[in-house]
């Protein structure tokens, strides 16, 4: 298991592979962000998208899916998030697409009123298939402290 303590400041990870589907950027638009260029070729192609584009909740969505896989992969004591700051969708995602993550770690400390709990920040950023980011963020998370007794990961 990885606590706070095993968190280094400015390492960094590549991680993940998510596919966009057509399918899957007309349901999620329909349901949750249903503008036309979400859910219309013809009308994506009136706009500066050009084609059918997902919406940047779903580029959000899909990395989450990313991002909790792999703390599960690499056994990470996550307790949540209280947000992410600086969110920036760089350039659209298309169905055909296929996103990875990298990320960087830029600080941590641990909470004043929590103690058994450590808040780090990291930077996100999201490409494409021809390594083009198209979305950055920085996420503020938070995992336990390790244990009194528990050997150094």
């Amino acid at each position: 298991m990885q606590y706070f303590e095993d968190i280094e400041v400015g390492r960094t990870a590549s991680f993940g592979t998510y596919a966009v589907t057509r399918e899957e950027v007309m349901d999620f638009a329909a349901k949750y962000d249903p503008q036309p260029f979400h859910l219309s070729d013809e009308a994506a192609a009136q706009t500066h998208f050009g084609r059918l584009s997902a919406s940047g909740w779903h580029t959000c969505a899909m990395v989450m899916s990313m991002v909790v896989a792999n703390l599960k992969e690499n056994q990470q004591a996550g307790l949540g998030s209280p947000g992410i700051d600086e969110l920036k969708w760089v350039k659209p995602v298309y169905p055909g697409d296929t996103l990875r993550c990298e990320t960087e770690i830029l600080e941590k400390r641990v909470s004043a009123s929590r103690p058994e709990m450590g808040i780090f920040k990291s930077r996100m950023r999201v490409f494409n298939q021809d390594d083009v980011m198209v979305m950055t963020f920085v996420s503020n998370g938070l995992v336990a402290t390790r244990p009194a007794g528990t050997p150094t990961g």
